[in-house]
């Protein structure tokens, strides 16, 4: 039976929510918060900054990764930047234009109330990061600098060349070391959670498997927070690390917690384009780089073919020959239009036979007009390490040659369903960062994702947590509970299952062909056939998969393939989920592309001006809610429950950057 969800999102003007929810949640003593237990999963920048600030407040942390060290997690990956609304280049920036974009951005599909919070405490953000030493681009006269990101029309995004994630972690895990060595955190690196531990409803803890030696364990605590990131890796093909994974978050859906929007994934549109069948990952170029580089394909599908077959050389194609579309189609944000919208454009270009990739599919990023502009040592300045990575990558030096770059999966917006609180639906399982569905709506603008990570783990996370805290005994429940020995029990005869099928086929097989149905059927375009389609697919693979697997060693030690296998499993459970929630969404918003749902020349909007055909067409009277999914089995139809989004501030309209 489906139900409506409630947010738990405070009275009041918008402005004035968090700090009224601030005012009236609970609070603990210091002398009391020593005795709870908090464990925290996942130590990038939301995990790692939730582990350390509460530890500082009191609380006792057990903080878990699969890394060998918080410092490996995947936050050091992000290069372009953090947004804040500082207005330090008095150029209009405010708290509401920030929240204004990010709402705009996600396409009128996320929670109003979250996506101001988030927008009020960046400011604060910066300060924390600024005072632990973080190098913070600076200009001349010593004040920080700002540049401008995807979807927004005012430089509010604070940057350490293309290396912004890695100084932000360094940071965070700076604080998190001080914290561990106080005694404050209990740090278990290599050891990745394999489920959620329910007490009479609520989360009392973790399974886990100690990636070096095998042995499964139990820990229990007073609350669980999720910092796991997101799924982007059931597209096999993406630009997370190879070790990202949903498993934490979809062992606690299948727990009872419910899935939100999963059929919302990012696709970045300045990636490094596949090369062949051999790639197991992609690389990212940072979109900051779509500050001063212009994208263009060849006008002609002759000119691309020349370029294809080696005849022609990018530097050939005369200025007229160039089509800068994203400049052409949206001449207000010109090569800065948001990541969704720049994607199917890149797309739209290569469908037209105009890419310029061997595979045809790629199109240009060109710095040839910035170098002129501002001189190659200033481009050095701000982009160097992401030259330099591409040179190596791709074997051509972009100071000389326009990059060449394709739409690839980036981050997800879809996550376990949180309230104001960060709450899951499971009393006492909070859910911070990628692996929740609270501000980013159905696109993420860039720069964003470390906005919300330090938001929550900073400063949402260590406020709302006492809130449930309050109203428990701490440490009435310990491992000797008998629902840890059961899900111990059920880990062990998995595990033993996975190793018993002694089948032909690897483990990134599998993941392979999922990854192909998932990106070809549920990628940067949708159709009702072709998801029909894929949700007939993906269980005949999983299937095969736990008939036919080969999994070699044992569970004693360490075993890569076991822990792909588990992995990859529930990304064969996961990926038909994505499809049940594309399927069932039927209209265009943000990242989610329905075939069947775009402006054509007859809608009244694109008469007016307002739009353009083959834009996203939202549908607004009948799809305004949080999609949160039940599982029910795998192979099973899962059951939909909803968050009305209701918009008393900003009126959904329709979505234009021309």
């Amino acid at each position: 039976m489906s139900f409506i969800l409630d947010s738990k999102v405070p009275a009041g003007p918008l402005d004035q929510k968090w700090s009224k929810h601030k005012m009236d949640s609970k609070l603990i003593n210091p002398a009391n918060k020593r005795k709870y237990t908090i464990i925290v999963v996942g130590s990038g920048l939301a995990g790692g900054a939730a582990a350390a600030t509460l530890a500082e407040l009191g609380y006792q942390v057990k903080c878990f990764c699969y890394q060998d060290s918080p410092r490996r997690a995947h936050s050091i990956a992000a290069q372009g930047g953090i947004n804040a609304a500082k207005n330090y280049r008095n150029d209009g920036d405010s708290t509401f234009r920030l929240f204004y974009d990010t709402l705009k951005g996600g396409d009128f599909r996320s929670r109003e109330a979250n996506v101001y919070r988030l927008a009020e405490v960046s400011t604060a953000i910066i300060d924390q990061c600024v005072a632990q030493g973080v190098p913070f681009a600076r200009e001349y006269g010593g004040l920080l600098d700002n540049r401008s990101f995807g979807g927004a029309q005012v430089s509010r995004t604070f940057y350490a060349r293309g290396q912004t994630g890695q100084q932000l972690l360094i940071g965070c895990y700076q604080a998190l070391e001080k914290e561990i060595h106080k005694g404050g955190v209990k740090m278990f690196p290599r050891t990745e959670m394999l489920d959620l531990v329910l007490v009479d409803g609520q989360a009392k803890g973790i399974v886990v498997r100690d990636l070096n030696t095998g042995k499964i364990s139990s820990h229990a605590a007073d609350a669980v927070l999720l910092a796991t990131g997101g799924y982007g890796n059931v597209f096999f093909l993406s630009t997370n690390a190879m070790g990202c994974n949903v498993t934490a978050a979809w062992r606690a859906a299948k727990k009872g917690a419910l899935f939100a929007n999963p059929c919302y994934t990012q696709i970045h549109p300045t990636c490094i384009p596949v090369s062949g069948e051999y790639q197991s990952k992609l690389t990212l170029m940072s979109e900051s780089l779509r500050n001063d580089g212009r994208v263009w394909a060849p006008r002609t599908r002759e000119l691309a073919e020349k370029i294809r077959k080696g005849q022609l050389s990018p530097n050939d194609i005369a200025e007229d020959d160039r089509d800068y579309y994203l400049e052409r189609k949206y001449p207000s944000f010109g090569n800065l239009a948001p990541r969704d919208i720049s994607s199917r454009a890149a797309k739209e270009a290569c469908d037209d036979g105009r890419g310029v990739a061997p595979t045809g599919l790629g199109v240009y990023l060109d710095f040839r007009d910035a170098i002129k502009r501002l001189g190659e040592d200033t481009i050095r300045a701000r982009y160097g390490n992401l030259f330099q990575m591409y040179e190596k990558i791709a074997g051509e030096d972009p100071y000389t040659r326009p990059m060449m770059i394709y739409p690839a999966v980036h981050y997800t917006m879809g996550g376990l369903w949180v309230d104001y609180n960060l709450m899951s639906n499971i009393p006492g399982l909070h859910v911070l960062g990628e692996a929740n569905f609270s501000d980013h709506g159905a696109n993420r603008l860039g720069a964003s994702a470390l906005m919300q990570g330090l938001a929550d783990g900073y400063f949402v996370a260590p406020t709302t947590v006492a809130n449930y805290l309050a109203t428990q005994k701490p440490g009435t429940v310990t491992t000797d509970h008998p629902e840890f020995k059961k899900a111990e029990a059920e880990i062990n005869a998995r595990t033993a299952q996975m190793l018993a099928i002694g089948g032909k086929r690897t483990v990134d097989s599998f993941h392979r062909d999922l990854g192909k149905i998932i990106w070809d059927k549920c990628g940067m375009e949708r159709s009702a056939e072709g998801l029909h389609q894929a949700l007939k697919e993906i269980p005949a693979i999983r299937e095969e998969f736990w008939s036919n697997v080969r999994i070699p060693g044992s569970g004693a030690g360490a075993n890569m393939e076991l822990e792909k296998a588990g992995r990859v499993a529930d990304f064969l459970e996961f990926g038909e989920l994505m499809c049940h929630d594309a399927l069932n969404r039927e209209e265009s918003c943000g990242g989610h592309f329905r075939a069947e749902h775009q402006y054509t020349e007859s809608d009244p909007e694109v008469q007016a001006g307002k739009t353009q055909p083959g834009e996203a067409k939202r549908h607004d009277d009948t799809f305004a809610y949080v999609a949160a999914w039940q599982f029910t089995g795998a192979g099973n139809a899962p059951i939909l429950h909803k968050e009305p989004l209701t918009f008393e501030t900003l009126k959904p309209s329709v979505r234009s950057y021309a």
